[in-house]
């Protein structure tokens, strides 16, 4: 049962990443970038890693995420960023993503109430200090490269977002005197 479970998990993985490398709207790719991190989530639970199921949870679905929606409301400004978010908000954007999160969810509520001998076939337990020595000794260069490149993301997003055309700057200082 746990071979079903993996297959279908990884399936939603793929075919949520597959809709972020394909979804022309931002927010829509973001949605289906987090379904396929849960999915990854849920594969980490499922085989004895519930420490890293969980920082893939907080960590890469919570905070990064929260940040990509901050860069792309930072860089969307004006008239037009109100209406494309009007747009955003309808539910025909959402039907995907949710589907796939019901079937993650359903699976997980599954794993959690299965019997022991279920969670017993994981490979072995991963604990916070193994995921600590491991990320700070082995991985440690991946670990800072990936610092740089998502501080590098940000100061692009700022410096993208400040660069204002002579139209706009003239409208900022008309508004600012009346």
């Amino acid at each position: 049962m746990s071979a079903v479970f993996f297959y279908i998990s990884a399936a939603i993985a793929i075919a949520s990443t597959a809709m972020v490398i394909f979804n022309r709207n931002a927010v829509h790719a973001l949605l289906y970038l987090i379904v396929s991190l849960l999915a990854v989530a849920v594969i980490f639970y499922q085989y004895g890693a519930p420490f890293a199921a969980a920082l893939e949870v907080i960590v890469y679905a919570g905070a990064i995420m929260v940040l990509m929606i901050f860069v792309i409301m930072m860089l969307n400004q004006g008239d037009a960023a109100v209406e494309q978010e009007k747009e955003w908000l309808r539910p025909r954007g959402w039907v995907g993503p949710a589907l796939l999160s019901a079937v993650l969810l359903a699976q997980l509520v599954l794993l959690l109430f299965s019997g022991p001998e279920e969670t017993a076939r994981a490979a072995h337990y991963v604990g916070p200090k193994e995921v600590g020595m491991a990320l700070f000794s082995h991985y440690i260069l991946a670990v800072e490269l990936a610092s740089m490149l998502l501080l590098a993301g940000l100061v692009g997003a700022f410096h993208l977002a400040r660069q204002k055309s002579p139209e706009g700057s003239e409208n900022l200082e008309k508004q600012n005197a009346g």
